[in-house]
């Protein structure tokens, strides 16, 4: 396979990491729609609009900012309004979402949980949208190190590289899997489901970021690893705390 894949599309020439990027979204939106029709908790049309804004209007901004914070040195020394606006990172946008979504909440006056509908959608969405960061190889900043395990692949350069995306839609996979037997186990409050998915892809995330190219910030972490690590000790809090499990 050469890298990158690309595709034709009204006469321009398009990677293919915006294109599955986009089909991730619309698909993960399609699936979110079809699971909320077949859902018995309903929501009232101005919680389920507060917390649409909340979740869109958090995602877009985190997905940005963390995006750009990656590399610091290049967004305040040399701003480039086009490279911010393109450059985003799943990362930033899970968890400034999160934010949005419960001041959303406060406003709103709603104090139940509603992230266990978004998911499976999310899994979806992540897992589409990785398919085509590995098709695009080096030419976008989602690829690995050079590597000499068996593992490696030549991504577009003369090295072999961890395959990242390819270990993140494998850890999607199994974890949609665990997620489903958990749910099958027993009765859980509303949200341990969003908070179990949460915890676990930001574990993930911290660790794979370590086989990933960063400006370290602090240590040997980057951005997207201390976001991580915030977003970790906060979900392990609010589950002792919500759920009474004992971790």
């Amino acid at each position: 396979m050469d890298f990158p894949v690309t595709f034709q599309i009204f006469g321009k020439t398009v990677l293919a990491h915006p294109v599955f990027e986009t089909l991730g979204i619309f698909l993960g939106m399609r699936f979110y729609f079809y699971l909320k029709r077949k859902s018995t908790e309903k929501l009232s049309f101005n919680t389920s609009a507060a917390v649409l804004i909340g979740a869109t209007a958090g995602a877009l901004m985190g997905s940005k900012l963390i995006g750009n914070l990656e590399n610091p040195y290049v967004l305040f020394e040399n701003f480039n309004f086009k490279r911010f606006w393109t450059n985003n990172t799943i990362v930033g946008g899970l968890a400034f979402g999160l934010i949005g979504v419960e001041l959303a909440k406060k406003i709103a006056g709603h104090k139940e949980s509603t992230g266990d509908l978004i998911v499976y959608p999310l899994i979806l969405a992540i897992i589409i949208g990785r398919i085509g960061c590995f098709l695009t190889g080096i030419h976008e900043e989602t690829y690995g190190l050079p590597t000499t395990s068996i593992f490696g692949m030549h991504l577009g350069d003369e090295y072999l590289r961890h395959p990242v995306a390819l270990y993140e839609i494998g850890f999607m996979i199994v974890l949609w899997i665990c997620l489903k037997i958990v749910e099958k186990k027993r009765k859980y409050p509303s949200g341990f489901i969003f908070q179990l998915f949460m915890l676990s892809y930001f574990t993930f995330r911290f660790f794979l970021d370590f086989i990933k190219p960063k400006i370290e910030i602090a240590g040997n972490l980057g951005a997207i690893q201390l976001v991580c690590l915030l977003v970790i000790i906060y979900y392990i809090y609010k589950i002792k705390n919500t759920n009474k499990i004992k971790l």
